[in-house]
């Protein structure tokens, strides 16, 4: 596994040795691999940079998961190289880990990806056969999908999670939260519009269901929400009167990173469902999401 220490990946660690997975993480640091040991994994050194060092650590593996991101975390995100390091993951890196996978003869690869890339649908319902709509924005998320899905074949199987915007115990969570405790703007786009999320509770058990899936993209979430009542949602959950909306002069210093942000995506993710079995534990959004994140910040606090 690649991207084992982010949000998705500590999810995806303990779901998988709950499931009697043997896990092996990706490590490039010593805090890492530190972290990884105390999940109950075990660290192994690697660069997804290096298709050499990559198809050694697949070396005998069953399947290979690729979480990697490194998604700027609030106001940072409007800065123009704030997405580089993102972008390459979602690029280069995916096509390292396919070759590397083809080359150690591994004959699943999962790939993360966001449910952002699908065009604005308004209040139509989205499945997986809709369009996606591609921008600078989204195309690094986009090319990283079709390396995985190049890699299926009658003997190999590539799987892409096409996450909802995450809520939950998680960095980005605690800063809108932190947000609308001071009255900033927490919403983009209008509240009368739809937003696709997930739980961090249900993305490990997501991670472990898509190593039974056939080949294919997979929309995973909850029920979709109207973006006014997850405003509100952060604004009660922290004592305040309402929760406030970025206006059209921020959305324009903000740039083009923002516009997926905006778009209406009532998605529906009961394919994944049928294919797997997996059903979210937080099916339906409500405040009580985010008390595991209201939590830790004061126990960090």
């Amino acid at each position: 596994m690649s991207g084992g220490t982010g949000v998705i990946g500590r999810g995806a660690v303990r779901s998988l040795l709950a499931a009697g997975h043997d896990v092996e993480v990706l490590s490039r640091s010593p805090e890492n691999t530190e972290l990884i040991r105390s999940l109950g994994a075990r660290p192994r050194p690697g660069d997804l940079f290096d298709v050499d060092s990559l198809e050694q650590l697949y070396a005998g593996a069953d399947a290979v998961v690729n979480l990697a991101s490194h998604v700027p975390i609030g106001y940072a995100a409007v800065w123009p190289n704030a997405w580089r390091r993102n972008d390459e993951l979602r690029t280069a890196a995916v096509a390292n880990v396919v070759a590397a996978a083809r080359a150690a003869g591994v004959r699943r690869v999962v790939q993360e990806s966001v449910s952002f890339l699908y065009a604005d649908h308004g209040n139509g319902w989205i499945t997986e056969q809709d369009p996606i709509e591609i921008t600078p924005a989204t195309e690094p998320a986009a090319v990283g999908e079709s390396h995985v899905l190049g890699f299926g074949s009658s003997s190999r199987v590539g799987v892409v999670l096409r996450f909802g915007s995450i809520v939950g115990d998680d960095a980005l969570t605690r800063f809108w939260l932190k947000a609308a405790a001071n009255k900033r703007p927490v919403g983009v786009g209008r509240p009368d519009q739809w937003s696709h999320l997930v739980h961090t509770d249900d993305l490990g058990p997501a991670v472990v269901a898509s190593l039974h899936a056939p080949r294919g993209v997979y929309n995973v979430g909850a029920a979709p929400v109207l973006r006014g009542e997850l405003v509100d949602g952060y604004a009660k959950a922290v004592g305040a009167d309402n929760g406030a909306f970025m206006g059209p002069v921020l959305r324009r210093l903000a740039g083009p990173r923002v516009e997926p942000l905006t778009r209406s995506l009532r998605v529906n993710s009961d394919h994944f469902s049928a294919q797997t079995g997996w059903q979210p534990r937080r099916p339906t959004f409500d405040p009580a999401w985010f008390d595991a994140a209201l939590a830790t910040a004061e126990a960090t606090s």
